[in-house]
C-alpha cells in the first residue's frame, strides 16, 4: 500500500511541477530541458521505489500512474474548473498585430518562438504578417495570418 501513496504524491507532485514550470516546457523541450527530464526521471524512480525494487512493485507502480491519470481524465470530462486547473487555458500572445509583451514573458516565449511556428503552419517570414498568435494549452503555438 506504501508504494500506491508514493505513486499517488509523485504523480501529483510532477503534475504540479510541471504546470508551475508552464505549458513551454513540455510543448518546446530544449536540449536543457531534455536533460532536466531524465535528472527529474532518476530522482522520481527512487522516490517512488524505496528499497522495493521488485517486478511486482513495479508493476503496482505503473498501474497506479495510470489509475490516476485515467481518473483525471474522467474528472476533467465532469468539471470543466479541474479540467482549467489541470490543463489552463490558452493565452493570446498577437492580436490584431499587436504583441501583448506581458504575456510573453509569463509564458516565458520570444518573438522568435511565434516566427518559427508562423513559418512552419503558415509560410509566413515577417511578424507584421500575423493577425493572432495563441499560445494553446497544449503548448503548441497557433498562428492566424492576416
Amino acid at each position: 500500500m506504501e508504494s500506491v501513496a508514493r505513486g499517488i504524491t509523485i504523480y501529483f507532485i510532477l503534475l504540479v511541477a510541471l504546470r508551475l514550470s508552464g505549458r513551454r516546457t513540455v510543448a518546446q523541450m530544449t536540449t536543457f530541458d531534455f536533460v532536466l527530464l531524465l535528472i527529474i526521471a532518476e530522482t522520481t524512480q527512487q522516490a517512488l521505489l524505496g528499497d522495493d525494487f521488485s517486478i511486482v512493485n513495479a508493476a503496482l507502480l505503473i498501474l497506479t500512474l495510470f489509475g490516476v491519470d485515467i481518473v483525471l481524465s474522467y474528472l476533467k470530462q465532469w468539471s470543466p474548473k479541474i479540467a482549467l486547473v489541470l490543463d489552463g487555458t490558452p493565452t493570446v500572445l498577437i492580436a490584431n498585430g499587436n504583441v501583448d509583451d506581458r504575456a510573453l514573458k509569463r509564458a516565458r516565449i520570444n518573438i522568435d518562438d511565434i516566427l518559427v511556428a508562423a513559418r512552419e503552419q503558415q509560410g509566413l517570414a515577417r511578424l507584421d504578417q500575423i493577425k493572432f498568435a495563441v499560445l494553446e494549452a497544449d503548448g503548441g503555438i497557433s498562428i492566424i495570418p492576416r
